[in-house]
């Protein structure tokens, strides 16, 4: 025999919306279902970018076992190809806040359910509802605070947001295997189109459910499910509009107002876009200066080359975009300098499997990274000296930077002072 409920949300007259029940809670369940997986794909690729097999330099979860089995090595076509994975990653978390918030103030009343475990199977249930929940919250709470370069984490936001999302994915399996079929019933229960055209006078409870998401005591309504519906909507309609020119760009990029990063950085040839100035992470000019050389390591002695050496060699052109995992992307960017396959053969191994980029930038992340041989092979990628027709500005990677189409932004590294070719 069951206790009684403590006083509050635990009571089931406690929640009375008259709009809340199953049906509701399917058609924002529905727009998850959808949005979830995209963004759980994406996000998997985007780890899978940074090409985390290339040594502990690259990965940034060097324990994560079996969760690495997807992993291969990251291409160079087409050139866009990291900048659509990620700007649908970041937009499509940014969109489907509204939609979260609304499916989670549906279900709340599942949440104070009382006796909160009556049985071995209701118990694993709960369970997963837990992990559900706070998996859900953890990871849309982490990755807004990354877009916005917030960092407040208790370690790795890579190595936080990679385990929460498996944690997370795995919980949201389990619930759909759970609540599919019934998810699948109170869809076909009541119709779309009737439902938008259904007004206030006429809005009424749906028929009690064993969920108990129908209210016990049901208020008056003050709001259809038409209404419900368009909110949410609009928000997340206003949440696209004022997110998405980050990635897309153009003129678009004016309307990002929730990017964090400048949407007008001036004019000249290096007016676009950065992560971080040379003075945020310590590089001076006096490390860029003339006494500045490029090293390059291979097979047989190091080779010591000048700014001036460099520009002295065959230099070539790619156009391509910056794209960083915060979700923003430059537009095309006219880079020149020489090749790095160029470099390679010069370092006696053409065929070179890896290169070792090393910034002059003090110790920290992403100051050393390895590039694949695919990488190093590709026409486009390059040691940029210039970009747009002019030289580099100190905070675009001054003397040299490496680019590479596809490649996540942190890994096109600046200030370069030493690359290693290896077999």
């Amino acid at each position: 025999m069951h206790s009684d409920p403590p006083p509050g949300p635990f009571r089931p007259g406690f929640w009375r919306s008259p709009i809340r029940g199953p049906w509701l809670t399917s058609v924002f369940g529905l727009v998850l279902l959808i949005g979830i997986p995209l963004m759980f794909v994406t996000g998997l690729l985007s780890y899978a970018s940074y090409n985390p097999g290339l040594s502990p330099l690259n990965d940034q979860t060097p324990d994560k076992g079996v969760l690495g089995f997807y992993l291969f090595g990251w291409p160079t076509h087409p050139y866009w190809l990291y900048r659509l994975l990620q700007g649908v990653h970041v937009t499509l978390g940014v969109v489907l806040v509204p939609v979260l918030l609304a499916k989670l103030w549906s279900v709340i009343p599942k949440l104070f359910a009382w006796p909160p475990v009556r049985s071995v199977a209701h118990g694993l249930e709960r369970l997963s509802l837990l992990l559900l929940v706070g998996g859900v919250i953890f990871e849309f709470v982490t990755g807004i605070l990354n877009i916005q370069l917030y960092y407040v984490f208790p370690g790795s936001f890579y190595r936080l947001h990679f385990y929460g999302a498996w944690v997370f994915i795995a919980a949201f399996v389990v619930h759909v295997c759970l609540k599919l079929g019934r998810m699948t019933r109170a869809l076909r229960s009541r119709s779309m189109t009737a439902e938008l055209r259904t007004g206030l006078s006429r809005t009424l409870p749906e028929p009690p459910d064993q969920d108990g998401l129908v209210a016990a005591a049901p208020a008056a309504p003050t709001m259809t499910r038409r209404g419900a519906l368009g909110m949410v909507g609009a928000g997340s309609l206003l949440l696209l509009v004022v997110t998405a020119g980050q990635s897309i760009g153009g003129r678009l990029r004016a309307t990002a107002l929730l990017a964090p990063h400048n949407r007008d950085p001036g004019s000249g040839p290096n007016s676009f876009q950065i992560n971080k100035t040379a003075a945020a992470v310590g590089v001076t000019t006096a490390l860029t200066g003339p006494d500045w050389r490029l090293e390059v390591r291979g097979r047989g002695a190091p080779r010591i080359f000048t700014r001036e050496q460099l520009l002295a060699m065959p230099q070539h052109a790619a156009a391509l975009p910056i794209a960083c995992v915060e979700g923003w992307s430059t537009d095309d960017q006219h880079w020149s300098g020489p090749r790095l396959a160029d470099l390679a053969a010069l370092a006696g191994l053409p065929d070179a499997g890896s290169v070792l980029v090393q910034s002059i930038q003090p110790p920290g992340p992403f100051t050393r990274v390895v590039l694949r041989g695919n990488q190093i092979r590709d026409p486009r990628s390059l040691l940029a000296l210039r970009v747009n027709g002019a030289d580099l500005s100190l905070d675009h990677g001054y003397p040299a930077r490496v680019i590479v189409p596809a490649n996540p932004g942190v890994n096109n590294t600046k200030w370069v002072h030493r690359l290693t070719f290896r077999a």
